[in-house]
């Protein structure tokens, strides 16, 4: 199937992506986003989340009403800047900045001041392993080191982080005030690698090159779901430490897109030196790489990056190391972790009789499942490298034994970078539809 021929769901996916030139769709993200701001700060029992509830829901309202605006005067046939795409991309900027920046900036100053409760458990970890790192060498507390904590700390003694987000903590740990506060730097390092992808893709020359605000659209539409999502504004403005690994990882694919393999690989190895869940990511994007004759450039980056910042903690600690990034995620800590939502994974590990093992197998048989997929149909694009990407993490999220509703923002946004990284460097054929990508019946270079 070509993309003259595009499949229904593919046609029904553009036909409301474009309704009122893309429009329709910002109204129905803004409204629903307001929504769920407001319940959250109604009725949400942790304090940082309804704090950030009650300051996103004005930014989600107000724009929310630019975008009825905006549709009232396309309606009227207006030739006005105000209905473009350089407005839905104001919009979305100053969506970002009313309800991820300024919680950010708010809950870091109050918690400066002597709030207790404007930070999630992930924020004092980081900014704790960072000093660990600065005066051990290591961000990691050894099993008896954790055993000694009173038992409501042991749960915060563990640092379940590759050792690279201690970076994070280190200002903190330098100096006490309220621009050190970790999430300002996840933030940072966000911003950072979103530009640099944004950047990336607009550099590369279009797969449509007579259509041209088609790439530009899809490129919008990735950056509101890296961004002004709840999911993902909630998440940069409470804990944080998600956004930069995710945004390193879209930056990886943006340089797939690009032809630049060993700059994919940097950028995907240094979301791998921050946290696991880049090292799936990284090993699709190194299949790729094999496809390019390039498995070697993007390998080097991919591995060597995470492997260089567990090696210092190995020689300090080899045991904290062990105990901190295998023994407590799998189950085996002093505490268990307390990601339990009800996903078919969890479920099954609470309900039946050996659910884990069962979860357990499920999610291995997955993972069996998508190698054979990278095995006999490799990608060859960053478009369908994105696309396995998120359907995998979609899948494993949904298995794994202990998981959180906060960890859909990888597939989430994933999925949504796809479409923006259809450019002529990444296939010298037309663009072929998503679920046919998927299904290996598309052809490209």
């Amino acid at each position: 199937m070509t993309a003259d021929h595009p499949s229904a769901l593919r046609r029904r996916w553009r036909t409301l992506d474009t309704a009122a030139g893309g429009l329709a769709l910002d109204l129905g993200l803004y409204a629903v986003s307001a929504v769920f701001a407001g319940i959250t700060a109604v009725t949400s029992t942790l304090l940082p989340h309804r704090a950030w509830g009650g300051v996103a829901a004005v930014g989600y309202l107000v724009a929310t009403l630019a975008v009825i605006v905006q549709i009232l005067l396309r309606r009227r046939g207006a030739a006005s800047r105000l209905v473009g795409l350089p407005a839905r991309w104001a919009v979305t900027g100053f969506v970002w900045a009313s309800t991820a920046l300024l919680p950010v900036l708010l809950q870091s100053v109050e918690r400066a001041t002597g709030r207790t409760d404007r930070a999630q458990e992930e924020v004092w970890v980081v900014e704790q392993a960072g000093s660990r790192l600065l005066e051990h060498g290591t961000p990691y507390l050894g099993r008896d080191a954790i055993a000694a904590l009173p038992p409501g700390e042991q749960l915060l003694g563990y640092t379940p982080y590759q050792p690279g987000m201690a970076v994070f903590g280190l200002p903190r740990a330098l100096v006490d005030a309220w621009w050190t506060d970790a999430r300002v730097w996840f933030t940072v390092g966000t911003a950072l690698a979103l530009a640099l992808a944004v950047a990336a893709l607009r550099a590369t020359p279009r797969a449509h090159p007579t259509t041209r605000d088609r790439p530009d659209a899809a490129l919008l539409r990735g950056v509101q779901a890296a961004t002004v999502l709840p999911i993902c504004a909630l998440t940069l403005a409470t804990g944080g430490d998600d956004l930069p690994v995710l945004a390193l990882c879209l930056l990886a694919l943006a340089l797939a897109a690009a032809d630049r393999p060993g700059r994919a690989g940097l950028a995907v190895g240094l979301a791998g030196a921050l946290k696991l869940f880049a090292w799936p990511i990284a090993l699709v994007l190194i299949v790729w790489g094999l496809t390019r004759r390039a498995g070697t450039r993007v390998a080097a980056g991919a591995i060597g990056l995470p492997v260089a910042a567990l090696l210092p903690a190995l020689l300090v600690d080899r045991d904290a190391l062990t105990e901190n990034v295998l023994r407590f995620p799998l189950g085996h800590g002093l505490v268990t972790s307390p990601a339990q939502s009800p996903f078919p994974g969890y479920l099954i590990a609470s309900a039946l009789p050996a659910g884990r093992l069962i979860a357990a197998a499920l999610l291995v048989a997955a993972g069996l499942a998508i190698a054979v997929r990278l095995a006999r149909r490799p990608p060859r694009t960053a478009v369908v490298t994105a696309l396995i990407c998120g359907y995998g993490l979609l899948a494993a999220i949904a298995l794994m034994p202990s998981t959180r509703f906060g960890y859909l923002l990888y597939p989430l946004a994933l999925l949504a970078w796809a479409p923006a990284l259809h450019r002529t460097t990444d296939a010298s054929t037309v663009p072929v539809p998503v679920p046919d990508q998927l299904s290996g019946r598309a052809t490209s270079a």
